[in-house]
């Protein structure tokens, strides 16, 4: 039962944590001790140790000897190659839906949400975020390779921390129902070749948004922090 507590509350932890990451309240380069992180987070060490390590192997936090831990640099350059490699993914993915005599569940499915009309549109931009998110997921899943979709998934995975920020203005949740629409109706016609061109301008372009937002939120951000910080060492 101890375990099984203390498992639940690492858990609980890693998700807070990583929350803060995501909506920085953590910011890329911020240093911690885990005394304070257990005082800030309201638990022991042995659950919140859990919870940083997890962080670390899944890159978004680093830890040094004497030196406590430190929130990861965000690497763009990383994020473009994850990008890069999402699209080899999902064209593959494609070349192999619009080879299928008949669409799949998944597509069916995906269709239901996509090439909805206008007024049945989903406007909140963290549910948009999450259904973007399933939309490409569930089309490579779709294609029916097992490691293909495990791949994706990490990548997936990998790329939230930005990717989700591609929604906070409303012509970009447009931009999005209209291109997942197109892509599906494209797949359902069986012309590839379009299809890819599209799927590759469409995430090309979600990739720069991203960039640009991430680095005006991290600005935005760190100005905030310099007041608090100011009054803090007062």
């Amino acid at each position: 039962m101890t375990v099984t507590l203390a498992n639940a509350l690492a858990e609980q932890v890693y998700h807070r944590l990583k929350d803060d990451i995501f909506s920085f309240r953590l910011l890329p380069g911020d240093h911690f001790t885990e005394t304070e992180m257990a005082q800030r987070q309201g638990v022991s060490r042995t659950p919140l140790r859990d919870a940083l390590f997890r962080l670390q192997r899944e890159g978004y936090l680093e830890v040094g000897f004497r030196r406590g831990w430190k929130v990861c640099p965000i690497d763009f350059d990383r994020l473009d190659n994850l990008y890069d490699l999402r699209i080899v993914l999902e064209m593959a993915a494609l070349d192999k839906l619009c080879s299928q005599p008949e669409a799949s569940a998944e597509l069916t499915q995906l269709n239901a949400i996509w090439l909805a009309e206008p007024d049945a549109r989903q406007t909140d931009a963290v549910k948009v975020a999450q259904l973007d998110e399933a939309f490409h997921t569930n089309l490579v899943a779709a294609a029916g390779n097992e490691e293909m979709t495990r791949v994706h998934t990490e990548v997936t995975e990998k790329i939230r921390i930005v990717r989700r920020l591609d929604f906070l203005k409303k012509k970009r949740i447009d931009a999005t129902y209209e291109e997942h629409g197109k892509i599906l109706q494209l797949i359902a016609k069986r012309k590839a070749t379009e299809a890819q061109i599209l799927l590759r301008a469409h995430i090309t372009q979600s990739k720069l948004e991203v960039r640009k937002i991430t680095i005006w939120m991290l600005a935005e951000a760190r100005q905030l922090q310099e007041p608090e910080a100011a009054l803090a060492q007062q």
